[in-house]
């Protein structure tokens, strides 16, 4: 009979890389709170690299141990993305040209977000985060941990490296539109072939 599937909450939900995904969701209120409200520098750059590694091993387990979901695939990208966005905009205290950054990041997440909801309804998959996606994402953690931990930064430098995010933020969003447009022709081939 039809209807819809239930969840196996064990399977997909509670596994340990979906546990370390809600892990550094929660830490971000503790991150904002170290970093603006105590000036707490060394401690924030502890917070965020933890979150950093956590990010890391997720992916790792979900792969090694077959934990890959499609919850997982949603949860890991917002729970990273959300990091980055509330780190950036906690930095833009210090370094107001990080609010330009956070703003550029929010407004590619939210046009991916849109893309990634449209390809999951045209072809029913959850996809994944591709490789371009994950370079701009390590470039920019060490960014942000550099940022964190050398309060003394020069300007120079940081005006390079936020051009440098900047620039790999919005070459991740043309690569992905430009794979996402890719699927969705393929799909609309595939459809017209068998209707």
């Amino acid at each position: 009979m039809g209807g819809k599937r239930k969840i196996d909450w064990k399977r997909e939900v509670f596994t340990i890389p979906n546990l370390l995904s809600f892990f550094r969701l929660l830490m971000i209120p503790l991150l904002i709170w170290l970093y603006v409200g105590r000036k707490e520098y060394v401690l924030s750059f502890i917070v965020v690299l933890v979150s950093a590694l956590t990010d890391t091993f997720d992916g790792m387990i979900a792969r090694k141990f077959n934990m890959i979901s499609d919850i997982g695939k949603m949860l890991d990208p917002i729970a990273d993305k959300a990091t980055q966005a509330a780190v950036l905009l906690a930095l833009s205290s210090r370094y107001k040209v990080m609010l330009y950054l956070a703003i550029l990041l929010i407004v590619k997440e939210v046009l991916d977000g849109i893309l990634f909801l449209y390809l999951n309804i045209r072809t029913k998959e959850v996809h994944g985060a591709q490789m371009h996606g994950k370079i701009a994402t390590w470039v920019l953690y060490f960014t942000m941990l550099l940022h964190l931990l050398w309060v003394q930064i020069p300007q120079t430098v940081t005006y390079v490296l936020t051009a440098l995010c900047a620039f790999l933020v919005v070459l991740s969003l043309i690569l992905y539109a430009i794979s996402g447009f890719r699927q969705i022709r393929q799909q609309r081939e595939q459809e017209a072939q068998h209707g």
